[in-house]
């Protein structure tokens, strides 16, 4: 059975040659705003096989309108920070599964062609200190690896049929052309189970990070300019969203780009 945990934390969290021709792809963005400031709100993933031309069209003018980038948070560049920082003796015990199978995620999205060096949160990155665009985080890396420390011990699942290893790399397949198509409704599918499952684990890394970033989104409303915000894809699915957090504080949000189901959809 694919571990949920963490097809859920690699839709919220952290290079392939890429070929001629890569094929268009159309991943979800929302936009935010008053009179003199907007607010879009991309979905990422972080770790792509570079096989899509995503940034164009609506992301990259409305990428190219901001004055900043907002990530979930700026990553130290070279060696994996969470590999090189030690965890405390007493965070051991809680937090070695899940960065275990993190690592195992990671593995076997490495095994269809995803490499982090293409994800999206770092193509981002690289294109606005590039342009000279002031780029900050949500969160620290403090703070997720605080998050890590306290995040419950995980039961040890029974014995799976099949190839676990397979059914991880199809559940990451699956994820990333759902993202590459703008369809949010596979994340919901994976955050329900997640929340089913680990309670704990979901409000902590969904339900409370997402009211942390609506009341920043909400606050940053009041200064004026214009933002690009990218957070993880799962952040901005489901009953916990970051977009439903910001509708309870009276702020609505509009897909920029509907998928073409939807838009198909549309009179």
């Amino acid at each position: 059975m694919v571990n949920l945990l963490v097809a859920a934390a690699l839709a919220a969290a952290s290079p392939a040659v890429a070929p001629a021709a890569p094929a268009a792809a159309d991943p979800a963005m929302f936009v935010v705003g008053d009179a003199d400031t907007t607010v879009y709100i991309f979905g990422t993933f972080h770790a792509l096989d570079g096989q899509s031309n995503w940034f164009d069209n609506k992301v990259r003018d409305a990428f190219e309108q901001s004055n900043e980038l907002v990530l979930e948070t700026l990553v130290p560049e070279g060696p994996a920070p969470l590999a090189r920082k030690p965890l405390p003796t007493s965070a051991v015990a809680p937090s070695a599964s899940f960065l275990a199978t993190t690592r195992m995620a990671i593995n076997a999205g490495r095994s269809q062609g995803m490499q982090v060096d293409n994800g999206a949160d770092m193509v981002l990155r690289r294109v606005a200190e590039e342009e000279g665009k002031p780029v900050s985080g949500l969160e620290t890396l403090d703070a997720q690896m605080a998050m890590f420390v306290r995040m419950p011990a995980t039961q040890a699942a029974a014995p799976a049929k099949g190839n676990p290893m397979q059914d991880l790399s199809k559940a990451m397949t699956d994820m990333q052309a759902a993202w590459k198509r703008g369809d949010q409704s596979v994340f919901v599918q994976v955050l329900s189970q997640l929340e089913q499952s680990s309670p704990q684990t979901y409000r902590m890394l969904f339900t409370e990070r997402n009211e942390r970033w609506a009341d920043w989104i909400a606050a940053r409303l009041q200064t004026p300019g214009t933002v690009f915000v990218a957070v993880g894809a799962g952040h901005l699915a489901g009953k916990d969203s970051v977009l439903v957090r910001l509708a309870q504080r009276g702020i609505q949000s509009r897909r920029v780009n509907p998928p073409a189901v939807l838009a198909a959809a549309q009179p």
